[in-house]
Formats: structure tokens, C-alpha cells, sequence
């Protein structure tokens, strides 16, 4: 067992939706294994009021929420990554910058809850799908014996999450 914690950044284009879902969702994880972060290649600077609503109805942490540039996180003084996921497929295709510490890194695109267009009663009823979506694979990789696996393992361990459409 290991009392490391582990650092881990959520990326999508703007940084107002799915990364930000994702960072309140893993630091409502009460294990202390986790610290989550989320930032965007292009950040809107602002996050989307339906997601925000749906994470404070959840009760999930957004106090420290907001939107944010990835160059923070690749900037001298930055936490060291131990995790990078990407949850749209705009920023898994970008060129992301370097990050401190070698972090493994996977894909794990949902839907945008930020480009759904329609009342706002079904806007409300997609974000919680896609939030389901990013809880189940983030219970799937915090259930992970992360400190037991070799890195080739877990690499495989977190690209299926990826692809496992839960």
C-alpha cells in the first residue's frame, strides 16, 4: 500500500463542460489517493451554468472550479502529472505541451454537454448522462491497484476504460 497521491489532469477543447465534470468528480473521491485537475487547449473562460448546476445538485466539490488554460500545467512550478486524460476528441488530437513528470495518458471522449443545443430540461438530462458516463470510468480507474501494476498493464487498463462505453 502506498500513501502516494496521485495527480491527475482532465483535457477537452474548452474547459467548461466534460474536464470540469470530471475534476470535481474524481475529488469528491473520498480515498485522498487523488488530486484533479482539468484545463483546455482553447479555454472558454467560463464553465457551462447547466453543468455547474448539475455538479452542485450532485453535491460535488466547485468551489475551485474554472476554466483554464493547459499551459498552466505545463508551466515551471506546475504539479507533477501522474495521469493525463482526454475526454473530447478535439484534444486528443491536438499537440498537447510537455508534461512534468512522464504522465500515462489515455483517451476518454463522451459527448459535449457544452455544444448540446435544446431546451434546457433536455440539455439538463444529457449533462447527467455524460457526468454517469465520466463517474463510471473514473470509479473504474480509482478501483485500479495503480501502485501493483507495471506500466504497460496499466496503460492497457486505461486505454480499455476509454473504450468500455460505460
Amino acid at each position: 500500500m502506498t500513501d502516494k497521491i496521485y495527480n491527475v489532469l482532465f483535457l477537452c477543447t474548452g474547459n467548461s463542460a466534460r474536464s470540469v465534470m470530471a475534476e470535481a468528480i474524481l475529488n469528491g473521491d473520498l480515498s485522498g489517493r487523488f488530486k484533479a485537475f482539468s484545463a483546455g487547449s482553447k479555454p472558454k473562460g467560463e464553465l457551462d451554468p447547466t453543468v455547474l448546476a448539475l455538479l452542485k445538485k450532485a453535491n460535488y466539490p466547485t468551489q475551485s472550479l474554472r476554466s483554464k488554460s493547459w499551459e498552466e500545467f505545463a508551466a515551471p512550478g506546475a504539479p507533477e502529472l501522474d495521469f493525463v486524460f482526454t475526454v473530447c476528441d478535439n484534444a486528443a488530437g491536438e499537440v498537447c505541451p510537455v508534461w512534468p513528470g512522464q504522465p500515462m495518458t489515455a483517451h476518454w471522449g463522451v459527448p459535449d454537454p457544452a455544444g448540446f443545443t435544446g431546451p434546457e430540461a433536455e440539455k439538463a438530462a444529457f449533462c447527467g448522462e455524460v457526468m454517469r458516463m465520466l463517474n463510471n470510468r473514473i470509479g473504474i480507474f480509482t478501483s485500479l491497484p495503480l501502485a501493483s501494476l507495471d506500466r504497460l498493464t496499466l496503460k492497457t487498463h486505461l486505454d480499455n476504460i476509454g473504450t468500455s462505453g460505460v
